[in-house]
């Protein structure tokens, strides 16, 4: 047996949205999911306690970051990622391809890696496939994810073809480089283009991966660019293998992708917006300086209360924001998760329910 390999338990009769299960060397996560991001190895604001009590058993980190502060092999010492940030549920580490394109004035790539220099120190910085594996592997996570080339949006389409060809060039690259046991998905590039979308799906699927991912998406595109790629190539992934749209993100993109069959999802739009005084809401994104919180003594939506943050008004987190108190940004962070939570674990009951239609009039203006 794999150490990661998927389950499928059931269809939607509505949609093609798929209910399964996703087992790791560290548990069985319940599918569709939202892994919150943990860049450097926390969520921000928040401890993994917390996280684990709003139902999350997935987190991802970044590779990169990792990589540098305090290091792969610092971390490998420690006893691994898992019990280094004192989290027991499984991690996905993305490979350091984002960053590829988000520090494209600070790099050179070619077909053997990418050279950059780190933001924290200036020094020339090399990352291969190879390298991106190793590194993963030193974390010792429960998913790797294959080095690829993200390309920008807008960007011309022979940008995005050469982009596909380096990823394409670059996946049994990183395949080789795995450790035993070490369980690697593979990314589908091509931009916002149908046709090498499809081409590279079937390269990708082609090769032995334990996953398979839609990358390139949520990279400044509008939703009505978005939306086309996600339903076209979703429906060409492998059945039996978990699907998973990288960097994607709002409510309504959730529920659009995964009724086109996504299993995964990852974006940090819940804790940033709540950094920057954003809650999620049934009744949608609330401002939580709003002058009509001011003596609101109650909740923000009384159809979106937790019991992480159910205590406290509107008025006191208004109030905190407008302090400079961080128990703000904190409790802002644990309304959104358990917005997340909530909307994820909706979603799985819909799916085997039959209910998709009221589920989508419920979020109807989140």
């Amino acid at each position: 047996m794999p150490s990661v390999w998927f389950e499928l338990l059931g269809t939607c009769p509505h949609t093609g949205a798929r209910r399964g299960r996703l087992h790791t060397p560290h548990g069985t996560v319940e599918t569709p999911f939202f892994m919150p991001v943990g860049t450097q190895g926390a969520v921000k604001t928040v401890g993994s306690e917390d996280v684990e009590a709003l139902g999350f058993e997935q987190v991802l980190s970044n590779t990169y970051h990792l990589s540098l502060r305090p290091g792969s092999k610092t971390i490998e010492k420690l006893g691994g990622l898992h019990r280094f940030m004192s989290w027991n549920g499984s991690i996905l580490t993305d490979s350091g391809g984002y960053q590829v394109m988000s520090l494209s004035d600070t790099r050179t790539i070619d077909d053997s890696g990418v050279r950059f220099k780190s933001h924290l120190d200036g020094s020339i910085q090399f990352l291969s496939p190879e390298r991106s594996i190793e590194i993963q592997g030193e974390l010792g996570v429960d998913i790797s994810m294959s080095l690829d080339e993200c390309p920008p949006y807008p960007c011309s389409r022979d940008e995005a073809a050469n982009a596909m060809r380096r990823t394409h060039l670059w996946a049994p690259r990183n395949l080789a480089a795995s450790r035993e046991g070490q369980a690697v998905f593979g990314i589908v590039q091509g931009g916002v283009h149908e046709d090498l979308r499809t081409e590279s799906t079937q390269f990708i699927s082609s090769l032995p991966f334990a996953g398979i991912a839609v990358g390139g998406v949520s990279v400044g595109e509008p939703s009505e660019m978005q939306y086309p790629v996600v339903a076209h190539t979703a429906k060409q992934l492998p059945v039996d293998k978990p699907r998973y749209l990288m960097g994607v993100g709002h409510p309504k993109d959730i529920l659009h992708a995964v009724a086109c069959g996504i299993d995964m999802f990852d974006c940090v739009l819940p804790t940033r917006m709540a950094r920057h005084h954003a809650l999620y809401t049934l009744d949608g994104r609330v401002n939580a300086l709003g002058k009509r919180w001011f003596e609101h003594d109650g909740p923000f939506d009384e159809q979106s209360v937790f019991p992480q943050t159910e205590r406290y008004s509107a008025a006191y987190i208004r109030h905190l924001f407008k302090a400079g108190e961080p128990l703000g940004a904190r409790l802002a962070t644990l309304h959104n998760l358990a917005f997340y939570a909530r909307l994820l674990r909706e979603i799985r009951e819909a799916i085997l329910d039959g209910t998709w239609p009221d589920l989508i009039a419920r979020y109807e203006r989140a």
